[in-house]
């Protein structure tokens, strides 16, 4: 009973704060366990020491991490929305918490990570002013070691050819499943 009661919670909050800011939340509901799975089993979890999820939403794909990582890796979270954010911080204590996308070399220096060996995007990147994505998208690559893995959804593939710019597009999955449908981009950094 718990268990539904947080799920109409977080489904309810989600739609609410899309009603109110939905540049920025970019859906009416949460990632669905169809899209969360799709984009973790897209990820080569024993090469992964430290990754960031962007755009961490309610937990729905960061909920997924510590099963699939072979071990435990450092997890810093990104979500603007501070509602949100404090049940970030409730539900993964173990993990880092930060509001802002365009200052995640800074966490990083913070956390005393060098660099990340996979960053997890739920940031609706099309929304978002031409100079923020830019302002994104450059701390992603900077962020990323070397063949560093950039794993994200849209729901539109809108953002291909900024990505293509920056990563080699491995992949793009089309998930049904999901509200909207979205598309997985699988990306590795140019070396």
């Amino acid at each position: 009973m718990i268990r539904i009661s947080h799920l109409v919670h977080e489904r309810l909050m989600f739609l609410f704060k899309f009603l109110y800011s939905p540049a920025y939340v970019g859906s009416v509901t949460p990632s669905s366990r169809f899209l969360a799975k799709n984009m973790i089993e897209s990820i080569p979890w024993s090469e992964v020491h430290a990754v960031a999820e962007l755009g961490a939403g309610t937990g729905a794909i960061t909920q997924y991490i510590p099963s699939a990582a072979k071990f435990q890796p450092k997890v810093l979270l990104f979500e603007k929305d501070q509602a949100m954010q404090q049940n970030l911080k409730r539900r993964f204590p173990n993990y880092l918490c930060y509001s802002d996308s365009r200052e995640l070399q800074l966490a990083m220096k913070n956390a005393q990570i060098e660099q990340l060996d996979c960053i997890i995007s739920g940031l609706p990147f099309f929304n978002f002013p031409q100079e923020m994505r830019n302002q994104i998208v450059e701390q992603i690559h900077l962020s990323l070691r070397d063949g560093g893995m950039f794993v994200a959804f849209q729901y539109s593939k809108q953002m291909k050819q900024q990505l293509g710019e920056w990563f080699d597009i491995e992949e793009i999955k089309f998930v049904p499943m999901n509200v909207p449908p979205a598309f997985v981009y699988i990306c590795r950094k140019k070396t």
